[in-house]
């Protein structure tokens, strides 16, 4: 089993890999695409919100930043459409560092409820600097990015499809590295008993603003991604708080605090939202999709697919154990009987 999991996971990679190339169709490409950049914004909040039990629901407001970072910079220091602006978007989650640095810093003096209701807040104040700092945003008019004029048919996704893979893959390896670290299992003992983690020497304070700040960079290089393929961006589309509904979603349906679960959770929604999208143009009909998912995953599978999936393995290797056991028990009298017989004879035998 331990040399079959590598062997998944780099069969899988192989796939992620070769996949623009066996299916070039722009408007397959362009549905993976949000795939992707989705499963690492749902990884980037699942190490925040999975790991420590803090539920975020203003993380689109780094995602935006992110975005108008890029588009400012790209605006201002004139960088052509091509492979340039994509140099550009870790300096955009470095732009995302100190504020999320300081908002971590705000809202994580509460817990529970009180927190949720801070970082929505936090949200809703930096959308609101999108529509009136009209000097560096421009204002409900937005801002447009450089188009790659170089690129064109089939290969103008294949770029934004391998940066954004590139990204999923560095927030798998944060996300692993954490949760297999010192430093990741504070943040899980943080989400199992803060005061008691306290207790035992947890720095707790500073371990949920490293993971805020870690969470929200991740998020805001994502939002750089995302204003270079879309090129154009507004505050309701960059800041939409849909965005913060959906991570928390396919975080919870693949299951929460899990190293998988995000990405499962973000390909089946994220699809989804794209083919009614495609289908049915934008009438808010994945909106339904987004609240039954909800409910199913809250009546059915409060823990996610993959805790699940993993819980119903485990009963059904314990019964299958169990039976091994009871069909072993219910043979051996038979055949110690028949042994004692034989030696019963042997013994009459030499009498």
């Amino acid at each position: 089993m331990r040399i079959l999991k590598p062997l998944w996971l780099l069969l899988l990679l192989a796939v992620a890999l070769v996949f623009p190339l066996l299916f070039p169709n722009p408007t397959v490409t362009t549905m993976m695409i949000f795939a992707l950049l989705f499963a690492a914004i749902a990884t980037g909040w699942n190490i925040i919100s999975g790991y420590t039990g803090y539920v975020a629901l203003g993380h689109t407001a780094f995602f935006g930043i992110g975005a108008y970072a890029l588009a400012l910079m790209c605006q201002d220091w004139h960088i052509p459409g091509g492979y340039e602006p994509f140099y550009l978007i870790p300096v955009a989650g470095l732009v995302v560092l100190p504020i999320s640095a300081f908002f971590g810093w705000i809202a994580l003096r509460v817990r529970r409820h009180t927190f949720i209701v801070i970082t929505i807040a936090m949200f809703f104040v930096v959308q609101l600097l999108a529509y009136n700092l009209r000097f560096i945003t421009n204002g409900s008019t937005g801002l447009s990015l450089p188009l790659p004029t170089d690129w064109s048919g089939d290969f103008y996704n294949i770029p934004f499809y391998y940066v954004t893979l590139l990204l999923l893959l560095i927030s798998l390896a944060v996300s692993w590295w954490i949760r297999n670290s010192k430093f990741g299992l504070g943040l899980l003992a943080i989400r199992d008993d803060e005061d008691r983690a306290m207790g035992l020497g947890v720095r707790t304070n500073a371990s949920k603003l490293a993971a805020f700040i870690i969470s929200a960079v991740i998020v805001g290089m994502a939002g750089a991604i995302w204003a270079y393929f879309v090129e154009s961006i507004y505050p309701a589309s960059t800041f939409d708080p849909n965005f913060d509904v959906a991570m928390a979603l396919m975080a919870f349906l693949g299951g929460l605090g899990t190293l998988s679960g995000p990405v499962l959770g973000a390909l089946i929604v994220e699809l989804a939202q794209q083919y009614f999208t495609i289908q049915y143009g934008q009438n808010g009909y994945y909106l339904i999709v987004y609240g039954a998912l909800f409910l199913i995953v809250i009546i059915f599978m409060p823990r996610g697919i993959i805790p699940t999936a993993r819980d119903l393995w485990r009963k059904y290797r314990v019964a299958r154990s169990q039976q091994v056991i009871e069909v072993n028990l219910a043979t051996t009298p038979a055949a110690s009987k028949g042994a004692s017989t034989d030696t019963e004879k042997k013994e009459g035998i030499n009498l």
